[in-house]
C-alpha cells in the first residue's frame, strides 16, 4: 500500500506532461494539414515533385 504514495503522484505528473505536450502541439499548429493525404494522393504532380 505504501507504493501507491509514489505511483499516484508519478502518474499524475506524467499525465500532466502529456497533456501539456498535447496543448503545445495544438498551439503551434502541429496538426494543421490543409491539403490532407486524401487530396494529396490524387494529384499527379506529387509523384513527379515530392515535397522535401
Amino acid at each position: 500500500m505504501n507504493v501507491l504514495v509514489y505511483l499516484i503522484p508519478i502518474s499524475l505528473l506524467l499525465g500532466g506532461i502529456g497533456l501539456a505536450a498535447f496543448f503545445w502541439a495544438l498551439r503551434n499548429d502541429q496538426f494543421d494539414d490543409p491539403e490532407g493525404n486524401s487530396q494529396r494522393i490524387l494529384r499527379d504532380d506529387y509523384d513527379k515533385h515530392p515535397r522535401a
